[in-house]
């Protein structure tokens, strides 16, 4: 199945409501698995959560890592909306952690962070060589990198299938967003091909579900 793009942001009201307000929590708590797993004598100290949207991986990240300041950023104001709800209800995380409406490239960010992070943001980009190119910029020597993204099925009816086995109760807006997410994702060996142009030298690509690809890597 050739890749169909969808919208870069997520800026609809009705499409942000939906997304924030669905339950996430096993894609999520995978995302925070497999970077201890990918990274287990890592210490985060400044680290950036590029994509966040409602800011659930960012402040659960900030959770398991209680000596990282972390800053969330998303092109989307309809999506940092609740992502400043969201670190509203954890006042304990507000020296820790910020939110900031910022579209790639990120001119205004300096390149100084040791973890960078990225869930769900790959397959919205016209150009994968955006992310991965802020990535080498933002990162300083040695960082670490976890990116996970949806892996674009074979064709449209596994598309359909993966949508009714992990969406069907949830709201037609949701399930369009997510069927049109698997449409516009990429393979893994087109992901491998985007390192290698990048010069991501040592970056590897896993399968970690059955629509998961996570991309890992030290800069």
């Amino acid at each position: 199945m050739e890749r169909i793009l969808e919208p870069e942001l997520m800026d609809d009201p009705e499409q942000a409501h939906a997304y924030a307000h669905a339950d996430f929590s096993e894609a999520n708590g995978l995302f925070l698995k497999l970077f201890a797993h990918y990274f287990p004598r890592h210490t985060p100290k400044r680290a950036i959560d590029l994509g966040c949207g409602p800011g659930e991986i960012t402040l659960s990240f900030a959770e398991c890592y209680a000596n990282c300041y972390i800053l969330g950023i998303d092109g989307a104001k309809a999506m940092l909306h609740f992502a400043y709800q969201n670190l509203y209800s954890r006042p304990q995380l507000k020296d820790r952690v910020e939110f900031r409406h910022v579209r790639l490239p990120a001119h205004s960010l300096s390149r100084n962070y040791d973890t960078l992070l990225s869930n769900s943001l790959l397959h919205h980009l016209p150009d994968p060589q955006l992310l991965w190119h802020e990535i080498r910029r933002l990162g300083h020597a040695g960082a670490a990198v976890l990116v996970m993204d949806l892996e674009r099925p074979a064709n449209p009816d596994e598309a359909q299938a993966l949508v009714i086995r992990y969406a069907a109760q949830e709201p037609e807006i949701l399930r369009r967003d997510f069927c049109n997410s698997l449409c516009a994702a990429f393979t893994a060996n087109e992901i491998q091909a985007q390192l290698t142009q990048a010069g991501l030298v040592g970056f590897q690509v896993e399968k970690v579900s059955d629509r998961h690809l996570a991309i890992y890597g030290r800069l």
